[in-house]
């Protein structure tokens, strides 16, 4: 009779219960958002990362961004990253161990300024249904 054998785990990847671009999208957004404050460019003075898609082969990853200007200052926040993206991409090789650093690619989170124009439509029509006092009104 043969034996069993126990499967013993190399404590690589076993065990985690999301995805490995989704653990490396987060560690991006946590060195990248470091980086920034480090950089002393006006442009990115009140930007935010708010999320990061990485895809399964670490070759790209989507950086999403909010700021303070808004969609308005899309374009130009958009240009000063891809200025910056060597110094980003290289802060990141230094700080993960991994064979190669994903390009990176950074665009403006729609979704959540999808989410804040409903809030603001929602907050309004509570407003003038008398359900809620009117922002000038609370103290």
């Amino acid at each position: 009779m043969a034996a069993r054998r126990r499967k013993v785990s190399s404590g690589r990847g076993g065990g985690h219960k999301y995805p490995r671009s989704a653990r490396v999208g987060e560690t991006l957004r946590e060195i990248i958002a470091e980086e920034l404050v480090r950089i002393d460019d006006e442009r990115l003075e009140f930007v935010t990362v708010t999320g990061i898609e990485v895809d399964d082969e670490l070759n790209r990853a989507h950086v999403y961004f909010d700021s303070l200007a808004g969609e308005e200052g899309d374009d130009e926040i958009i240009e000063a990253l891809s200025h910056h993206r060597v110094r980003l991409q290289g802060a990141i090789a230094a700080q993960i161990r991994a064979k190669k650093t994903p390009i990176l690619d950074f665009r403006p989170d729609v979704a959540l300024r999808s989410a804040e124009r409903i809030d603001d439509i929602l907050r309004e029509d509570r407003k003038r249904r008398g359900d809620l006092p009117a922002l000038d009104d609370t103290v």
